[in-house]
């Protein structure tokens, strides 16, 4: 089975080498960069085996991108105090939507009308598209990235559907195939991450329902999240757009 490869990042100020990938299953660290191929410089290394290869890395790298070992507690907060950040954000809040689906949909007027077959009647004054208008209005954003299946569950119809309304009241929603998302290798986790340095990241219980959120603001951590996100953006297509194509 192939590794699950997160890249960390590059020495190189770009996208070449050097580089280091971490594996998300065994915690391995893969370093690759230019072969160290003077015979004098080879000879003086110790216990380098027959089919090993030695790669020569700037300091920072190492510094940089070697996963560190977690020593912190990680930082649980309740769904009120994860509301709050929606209001408190200066300048972006930004998610990758990730799970195909969430019980909370499911016990909805607007869920019954779908499953229905009925168009959906949204409500779009609802607490949510309130405070959306508010924040854009102070010149924020509201942005995210939805993944889809290929065909899309019941749930992601349903926020398909839904994203015409939350862009009605500000926000801007992409969606991205699982296979590209696979692709691009991104990671599984749901997570909304607010002005680039405070990711929350959004913790379910077996039922689907959103049970609390951990908090993250490592700057390490914060960046490869920000990593994500560029790549996701890059890729994902506006709503209406990923919609036609669907339809084909």
């Amino acid at each position: 089975m192939a590794r699950r490869l997160r890249f960390n990042g590059t020495g190189s100020g770009g996208g070449g080498c050097p580089s280091i990938h971490e594996d998300l299953e065994s915690g391995e660290v893969i370093v690759h960069g230019p072969p160290l191929t003077d015979p004098q410089d080879v000879s003086r290394l110790q216990h380098l085996s027959d089919g090993e290869v030695a790669v020569v890395v700037p300091r920072e790298l190492l510094t940089d991108w070697t996963p560190k070992d977690r020593t912190r507690q990680a930082r649980i907060i309740d769904l009120d105090a994860f509301a709050k950040l929606f209001e408190t954000f200066e300048h972006t809040a930004w998610r990758l939507e990730t799970r195909r689906r969430f019980a909370s949909d499911e016990a909805t007027d607007t869920w019954a009308q779908f499953s229905a077959g009925q168009p959906i009647e949204w409500d779009y004054e609802d607490g949510w598209c309130t405070n959306v208008r508010a924040q854009t209005a102070q010149g924020k954003r509201f942005e995210r990235v939805r993944i889809v299946d290929s065909p899309p569950t019941p749930g992601q119809l349903y926020l398909m559907d839904n994203a015409k309304r939350n862009c009605a009241v500000g926000e801007d929603i992409r969606n991205l195939s699982r296979k590209q998302a696979d692709e691009l290798q991104l990671p599984s986790e749901d997570f909304w991450l607010f002005d680039s340095r405070l990711v929350a990241l959004l913790r379910f219980g077996d039922d689907d329902d959103l049970v609390d959120v951990e908090l993250i603001t490592e700057p390490a951590e914060v960046v490869r999240y920000a990593v994500v996100r560029d790549a996701a953006w890059h890729h994902a297509l506006p709503y209406r757009e990923f919609g036609e194509h669907l339809s084909k």
